[in-house]
């Protein structure tokens, strides 16, 4: 029964590792013809009209949170909106396998905040491979080389952005659901596209560009709702492990539609970030049943 359910834990996280990736493959299209604030602003309304539909749907939407409640998702607000604006950015300057490369360092960013501010326990087997997964992301940006790019520290500052939303998300009480704490973190961003979108001269958008938002839109709730599903069928140590199926979507999707395919030291760096972070996920996993 538990291989059953750790199968079908595997395969929804693929599933949203996918989706998630074929979202930011269509916000790079659009990249080409729309201006930032645009495409954020036209993306963050569908994404919160249809997220507010779910919520209102399941019965968990509710605004009545706790003090600390309040000041945790407030935070984690702020985060996203700050991921949001510095992975966007990195994406429509970067080749997609190269972003989603660096965010792979986010499992190993994730547990030594969780070391260092939540005062979780990690041994030093998985420091080490937070230390080494650290040299991977170096590989990848390669500061202060003739291939660095600026936008490289953007897709760095998104994963500082992600780890204290998800930081934050921690610690917010459990009997606060998932679709209230998205649909507010939703109208964070959807406020701050708007407050940009009213200062910028906006494009035409055909019908192409239309059937692309349309599609990111699909995608990123799909991806959403394939991820909570994932983290509540089987074992969570071994369902994480398939988070790294969006490199491999990227690398695709990078070569198929924009022709591009990262340098053999980014592809060497992404492999030492994967590794450490799979180590990482496997430690954690041994300690659990240790303690068990």
């Amino acid at each position: 029964m538990q291989r059953s359910a750790n199968l079908q834990g595997a395969l929804l996280m693929m599933g949203s590792m996918t989706a998630f990736t074929v979202n930011d493959t269509f916000l790079k299209l659009l990249s080409v013809d729309l201006p930032f604030f645009q495409i954020l602003f036209l993306r963050s309304v569908g994404v919160v009209a249809l997220m507010g539909v779910l919520a209102h749907r399941a019965g968990v939407l509710r605004f009545r949170l706790s003090g600390p409640d309040k000041k945790l998702i407030a935070l984690r607000s702020v985060a996203e909106v700050g991921a949001a604006w510095f992975f966007i950015s990195a994406l429509f300057h970067l080749p997609i396998a190269n972003v989603t490369a660096i965010i792979q360092a986010l499992p190993l960013t994730v547990t030594l905040g969780a070391a260092l501010v939540l005062r979780e326990p990690v041994g030093w087997r998985r420091l080490a491979a937070i230390a080494v997964g650290f040299v991977g992301v170096w590989l990848i940006v390669r500061p202060g080389t003739d291939s660095f790019d600026i936008y490289s520290l953007y897709a760095v500052a998104a994963v500082a952005c992600v780890t204290v939303r998800d930081l934050c998300a921690r610690r917010v009480s459990s009997d606060v659901a998932s679709l209230t704490i998205a649909f507010i973190t939703g109208l964070a961003v959807l406020a701050f596209s708007a407050a940009g979108a009213a200062v910028i001269e906006w494009k035409p958008v055909s019908n192409g560009n239309w059937a692309f938002l349309a599609c990111s839109i699909i995608a990123i709730l799909g991806g959403y709702l394939f991820s909570v599903s994932a983290m509540r069928v089987g074992e969570v140590g071994f369902v994480a492990q398939f988070r790294y199926t969006s490199l491999l979507v990227a690398l695709v999707l990078g070569l198929t539609v924009f022709g591009d395919w990262p340098s053999d030291l980014t592809l060497l760096g992404a492999a030492i970030v994967v590794a450490s972070g799979l180590f990482t996920l496997w430690r954690e996993r041994e300690v659990r049943k240790e303690d068990a």
